[in-house]
């Protein structure tokens, strides 16, 4: 808690200061460019990766980005993503995952779990990625596996985002991008999927979105 305060103390008396205007801004409303759904890792944080300031992201944290189909649970995913494409107004959704994730970690070893009843049916919610794991890469060596898992999970997050009505609506209209990423954390580099690829491949250039339902991965050059 220390740390904490310290931190505190230095935001209130140098850090805000110095940006008093953008806070006061922000004090009007809000109008964020993207929705950025992502893991409650602490190595993950969404502003730096992205440079961007308050405001600027509407951020959706949870044990392993997941996503529940529309229906499916009564947490706040929907709430959130509801909120973000009907009052704000959001033009671009990303799901980004992230290597070493301790969430997929535990889906693919759900013995580990024993302990940690509530974590094991969080993850009940992406049973549909450990079935696509289990059938099609059950001969990968575990590292190369859970970095295959961590990229498919992003992508069935984003097919159930499809599920949630305020998003098929928008979708059906063009008015709504769907990104799947995955971030590095041991390199920096963020992972984009492209659909007519069939894999990740490095950002390098804006995205279009992920507009056509993924296809298999052509091999794991790009894996996390």
């Amino acid at each position: 808690m220390r740390k904490l305060l310290a931190g505190l103390h230095q935001f209130q008396s140098e850090i805000f200061l110095s940006q008093k205007e953008l806070f006061e801004r922000l004090s009007q409303g809000q109008a964020p460019d993207a929705l950025f759904v992502t893991c409650s890792d602490s190595r993950i944080n969404p502003n730096l990766i992205t440079q961007t300031n308050p405001g600027d992201l509407f951020i959706l944290r949870n044990a392993g980005n997941i996503i529940p189909p529309y229906g499916a649970a009564n947490g706040g995913e929907g709430a959130t993503i509801e909120f973000a494409v009907v009052a704000l107004g959001i033009k671009d959704i990303i799901v980004c995952g992230h290597s070493h994730c301790g969430a997929v970690k535990g889906l693919l070893h759900p013995e580990k779990l024993h302990d940690m009843p509530t974590v094991a049916s969080w993850l009940a919610h992406a049973q549909a990625t450990k079935r696509i794991v289990d059938e099609n890469y059950h001969n990968l060596p575990d590292d190369e596996l859970l970095s295959v898992a961590i990229q498919e999970n992003v992508l069935v997050q984003v097919e159930n985002l499809r599920t949630h009505p305020a998003v098929a609506a928008r979708l059906a209209r063009g008015e709504l991008n769907l990104h799947a990423w995955t971030y590095k954390i041991e390199t920096g580099e963020v992972f984009s999927f492209r659909p007519d690829e069939g894999q990740f491949l490095p950002v390098t250039e804006v995205e279009t979105g992920v507009e056509r339902r993924r296809s298999r991965f052509t091999g794991t050059s790009s894996s996390i």
